[in-house]
């Protein structure tokens, strides 16, 4: 047995203390546990067998709920550089990376450096107070090696721009800066005037309004981001996962 937070829907149909079996024949069984709000529930999985083998075989990959489709590849909504399962979400910026584009990268002398950042479920939550800084910010794991840490040291300090692609990456690596701590969990909330300690440039998609991600972009480049907004809408850009992305300088 394994407990888990999950998104269970339609919740008025799954109440707690609700047992599925949601693939006949494998002994997977699943019980409904606490409610935690917002369409999340404790689950506890039970299954015959290594989980991960089993729910790569019945389950389907969690996609934003703007996304109604069954992606027949589902590669697309990996990026090239993931490792390991753990996120409930894909950092859309970095799906934008080739590795023909990251060889062109390091062929013109741009370096590269990893960060983890484990998306939780409160990436999809809006912001629902009055003010923005009564938003209860979510929690999220992430892990930035010390070398990382110093290659962008290294690069501030010779006069290059430490480049962010998403805003995972930005909330890792601001994170192990602010708290001083390589790995753990972080609440932390990018709104306003927060003091970028790291990154100077962010490559990103465009966001939904009401999202803790428009007040990062808000925080880091100021008011202009709504030009920038009106512009992509009257281009035509793409907006969300599959959408287009930009590169924002720090104001």
């Amino acid at each position: 047995q394994s407990r888990w937070e999950a998104l269970v829907r339609p919740g008025r149909k799954l109440p707690p203390g609700t047992i599925v079996h949601p693939a006949e024949g494998t002994g997977l069984e699943v019980s409904v546990d606490e409610d935690l709000g917002d369409g999340r529930r404790v689950v506890t999985i039970d299954v015959e067998g290594p989980l991960l083998d089993v729910l790569e075989t019945f389950g389907v990959m969690p996609l934003p709920p703007y996304i109604t489709e069954v992606l027949a590849e589902q590669e697309r909504y990996q990026t090239v550089f993931s490792e390991r399962p753990a996120s409930a979400a894909a950092p859309t910026a970095g799906l934008h990376l080739t590795p023909e584009v990251l060889a062109r990268c390091a062929e013109r002398g741009i370096g590269r450096a990893d960060v983890e950042l484990v998306v939780g479920l409160g990436t999809f939550r809006p912001i629902a107070t009055d003010r923005i800084e009564d938003h209860e910010m979510h929690g999220e794991t992430y892990r930035v090696p010390q070398e990382t840490l110093d290659a962008c040291a290294r690069t501030k300090a010779n006069g290059g721009r430490v480049v962010a692609v998403g805003t995972t990456a930005v909330r890792a690596l601001e994170s192990a800066a602010a708290f001083g701590v390589n790995e753990g969990r972080t609440e932390l909330f990018i709104h306003g005037d927060y003091d970028f300690l790291v990154v100077d440039r962010m490559m990103t998609n465009f966001h939904l309004p009401k999202s803790s991600l428009i007040v990062m972009i808000d925080a880091f480049v100021g008011p202009r981001w709504r030009d920038l907004y009106a512009d992509a809408l009257r281009d035509g850009y793409r907006f969300l996962s599959f959408g287009d992305a930009m590169l924002l300088t720090r104001r």
